[in-house]
């Protein structure tokens, strides 16, 4: 079976390690970022299935991050994690594509269901 590849982009170190070792535990491959721009290159060597993004980063934000994302790969779901969620941006992220939207901290279940959701949507 061919592993499901997701990508954590999230400039908390601990936040990128938590997910890679649940997922990991899992059985998906899964590659962090610490950094958008490093991640968005890899976006165009690679394939992922899932993008776990945080929402406020220093060189860049999560909804540019979604952007470039869905306007390069449309079929990747993206998942937006972020410690000031609103409303608003909930509402933003949807609007930009968003397949799902959790305010930290994000209880790893919650994340663990919500990608084996997306996953069983598109089967690939």
């Amino acid at each position: 079976m061919n592993k499901k590849r997701i990508m954590v982009i999230d400039d908390e170190n601990i936040v990128g390690k938590m997910i890679k070792a649940t997922f990991e535990h899992d059985g998906y491959s899964v590659e962090t970022f610490l950094n958008p721009k490093p991640a968005l290159a890899r976006l165009k060597e690679e394939t992922f299935d899932v993008v776990i993004t945080d929402l406020k980063m220093k060189d860049m934000d999560g909804m540019e991050v979604l952007k470039a994302i869905k306007s390069e790969s449309p079929d990747i779901k993206v998942i937006m994690i972020t410690a000031f969620a609103s409303l608003d941006a909930a509402v933003e992220a949807f609007r930009r594509n968003a397949n799902d939207f959790f305010a930290k901290p994000v209880k790893i279940s919650d994340l663990k269901a919500c990608v084996q959701r997306l996953l069983s949507e598109n089967p690939s």
